[in-house]
């Protein structure tokens, strides 16, 4: 892993995968360390993805202000990021959670973003969460799986307030497109990889303007790739659609069958879709 320092000297971790232009690549969570997106299923044969771990995980150091977990705060870590590289615009890929400080970034520093992939977005930076009728009509879709009961119960404890690692691994199934065995070691890893306190400070008070936001990004006219998947609770088709509208310059891609690690599900139909966004 290399290092940089922040801007408010907190020292930071990324790593390097393949070769070729660079990839901005931010994770979500919140609060889960970058190992879970690998390569993005082989992205990293066509560009050279700079995979950065937030603040707080994974080979990155914890800050002395819990504030700067929020996700506005983490677009500056973005910022420090690419001043580091020593590149004058880059590329930017935000998964779920890293979605969110992707169109943060897109916010305050346009001028440093090439092109933008929302990777199965999270959507609550621009008030496009998924409600409650969202939820019925995905779990009413997939009930007839062996997990079904399981996640169920995993739900209602998350709604109780068991916020627990194991609790957010045993609902874990409802996220992929199919429950394989690469799924659920994908999941497992979860275990190691999260932290309560830095998802909590995500989201913290403060962190959500949905409306400055979204009047940013209706002047983003850079070209935008909104990449979702049709079995994903997390990022529904008709709300990505909706973000889509945000911009001036973006368009959708809907991976039937996946689920919100559609690298996991199907690789080399992710690969292929984003490469080409990319160029």
């Amino acid at each position: 892993m290399a290092r940089f320092t922040s801007y408010d000297g907190t020292e930071l971790a990324y790593r390097i995968e393949g070769s070729g232009e660079p990839l901005i690549c931010l994770a979500g969570g919140p609060g889960r360390a970058s190992s879970y997106l690998g390569d993005l299923g082989g992205l990293s044969a066509h560009r050279q993805l700079v995979v950065l771990d937030n603040r707080g995980t994974g080979s990155s150091d914890s800050p002395e202000h819990p504030i700067t977990y929020r996700r506005d705060f983490l677009v500056r870590d973005v910022e420090a990021l690419r001043a580091h590289l020593g590149l004058d615009v880059v590329d930017v890929l935000g998964h779920s959670a890293g979605a969110g400080i992707a169109m943060g970034y897109a916010q305050d520093f346009p001028q440093r973003i090439g092109k933008l992939v929302l990777l199965t977005p999270a959507l609550r930076s621009v008030g496009l969460s998924p409600e409650q009728s969202d939820w019925d009509s995905f779990l009413a879709a997939r009930s007839g799986e062996p997990w079904f009961a399981q996640v169920v119960g995993a739900l209602a404890k998350d709604k109780a307030g068991d916020n627990s690692v194991e609790n957010r691994v045993a609902a874990s199934p409802m996220l992929y497109g199919t429950w394989s065995s690469r799924a659920q070691e994908h999941a497992a890893a979860e275990l190691q990889e999260w932290k309560y306190e830095v998802g909590l400070g995500y989201n913290a008070e403060g962190a959500f303007t949905p409306g400055v936001l979204r009047r940013a990004l209706a002047d983003f006219s850079h070209p935008v790739l909104v990449y979702c998947a049709s079995a994903d609770p997390i990022s529904p088709v008709r709300r990505c659609a909706e973000l889509v509208e945000l911009f001036p310059n973006a368009q959708l891609i809907v991976h039937e069958g996946a689920g919100h690690y559609a690298w996991v599900d199907d690789p080399e139909w992710l690969v292929k879709q984003v490469a080409t966004f990319l160029g």
